[in-house]
Order: C-alpha cells, then structure tokens, then sequence
C-alpha cells in the first residue's frame, strides 16, 4: 500500500518512550508526587496522538484524527492497566539503569508489594482517583458538551481555547495537589539527545501512520472516521504500552498506571487543537455521541 505502518509505529513507540525519561527525571526535580508524574508520563506518551492530528489536519483527512482520539481512548484504560498488572507480577520492583523506584517510597513497601502480587492486587495510591481520573472525566463531559449539542457540532476554534484552558486547570491542580520534597539529579547529554531524537521519531511515526491509515481506508472502502476508530487509534495506544511496561517495572506503579489518564485527558484537549484550526465537522452524529459515551464511561 505504498506505507509501511510497522515501522513508522515504531517509530512512534520509541519516540514515546525516549521523551518519557527526561520528564520523569523533571517530576523528580520539581518535586512531583507519582501521581501527579502520571501527568507528565501522559504528555509524552500522548504526542503520537498530537502529531497523528497535526498531519491529518494538513493533509485535509481530519475525520482519522477525530475517530483516533476517541478509539485510543476507548482502548487504552484496559491495555494499559493490564500491561502494568502483567509488569508488576514481577518478584522485584527494582531500579533499572540507576534510576529510583517508587516502589519503597510511593506504592509501598516490598513485602507489601508481594501481598498485592499474591493477591492479584495492581497496587496505586489513591490519589489518582481524585486528582486525575474525576477531574478527566469532567473534562470528557465539557467535550460532550462542546461537541454534542446541534448549534455546536462539530470542531471549532473557540472549543481548542477552551479545552486547553481545561486541560491547564487540569495539569495545575495536579502539580499543586501532587507537591512533595524536591530531589536532586543529574543531567548530561546523552540523556537529553535521545529526547530530540525522539521528537523526530515522532514526527516521522505521525505521518506514516496517517499515510497508512489512508490507504487501507481506501482500500477498504470504509470512511476516515471509522480507520481512525478501529485503525490509528490501535496503533496510537502502543507507545503507551512502552511506556507504562518500562516505568512500572522499574518501581513506579502509580505513574506508570496513572499516565493512561495523563496521556488522554491531553488527547481530549490538547490534541484538539490541530483539528479545530481546520473545523472539523462530525459526520457520523451516532456513531460520535456512542463512542463519546464509552469514552466517558470507561474511567
């Protein structure tokens, strides 16, 4: 079909993964709870889904990104718990490569951790109920809102203004409800190139799975939104799957459990803005407001 998606979702995984060290570095440095780090893990591990959108928009097939955005949301939450339940049924929560683990200090002890692995427990702190997923599902609400009702349908410029107001409000009450005592690390190149590295990896990822998605909806003869549905949004969720597989299993359960929020409460905003600077209309009324539903639904 001209696109080979296999590798240009690689590229989007490891692009993901590479952005995701230097901001679990930074929550470290600010002073961030494992909850509140959640929301940093996410902003990496949602930019397949920004750039995904960016190309849509300027190649004029907005629709991918509109039934990507609501798709990887509808399938992440179970991959995403399920990979950090299947990463965690490891005897050891250790450090990997140097870096601190949460699992003595934010998710608990190590003997507490082999109870909730002989129980079948995937142990998080609490916290990520109210600060990230009761603030997100509010969000999903206002994109309902936003998007639903006949004089609004659809994408427009005034709806990426106020989602990212949400999502601002969103990050901020995070950070500020999520402070704990700062710690000093250490920075070097090397840590910080393979960060650039992947924002090019992203960049290029984005725009073959766009590419992709095209041609097999052609192919198919299915329309962009459903491609982007049942397609890109399946190829959306893998980095995250990185992701969250790497931080838990180097200790920091929470984080990497709790990213699934971060990642698409930035999907359901910032993600939006691409696609309203092009206005972008909601074709398949039905199938939209279902999968909204299941969107809202799911956290």
């Amino acid at each position: 079909m001209g696109e080979r998606p296999c590798s240009r979702h690689l590229c989007c995984s490891l692009g993901a993964e590479h952005l995701a060290d230097p901001l679990k570095k930074l929550r470290k440095q600010w002073g961030l709870s494992a909850v509140a780090g959640g929301t940093f893990v996410g902003l990496a591990a949602a930019s397949p889904e920004i750039g995904i959108n960016v190309v849509g928009a300027s190649r004029g097939v907005s629709d991918i990104g509109l039934g990507m955005m609501l798709g990887s949301n509808i399938a992440a939450i179970p991959i995403i718990i399920t990979t950090a339940y299947l990463a965690t049924r490891t005897a050891n929560l250790s450090p990997q490569s140097g870096r601190s683990s949460d699992s003595q200090r934010s998710d608990g002890g190590t003997s507490e951790h082999q109870r909730h692995r002989t129980q079948n427990f995937l142990r998080i702190k609490r916290e990520a109920v109210t600060v990230l997923a009761l603030p997100y599902i509010t969000i999903l609400v206002v994109v309902a809102l936003l998007t639903l009702p006949p004089g609004w349908r659809g994408l427009q410029p005034i709806d990426g203004m106020i989602m990212g107001g949400a999502y601002l409000i969103f990050l901020g009450q995070a950070v500020v409800r999520g402070r704990e005592e700062p710690t000093e690390v250490q920075w070097s190149r090397m840590e910080l190139a393979p960060a650039a590295a992947g924002l090019l990896a992203l960049t290029l990822g984005a725009y073959g799975v766009v590419r992709a998605t095209e041609n097999i909806v052609a192919a198919l003869g299915i329309s962009n939104l459903i491609g982007g549905l049942f397609i890109t949004a399946l190829l959306a969720v893998t980095p995250e799957v990185f992701a969250t597989w790497s931080v838990a299993r180097s200790g920091q359960v929470t984080a990497g459990t709790a990213s699934v929020i971060g990642d698409h409460t930035v999907t359901m905003t910032v993600a939006f803005v691409p696609l309203v600077l092009v206005t972008v209309p909601v074709q398949s009324f039905r199938l939209f407001w279902v999968n909204l539903l299941f969107v809202i639904l799911l956290p």
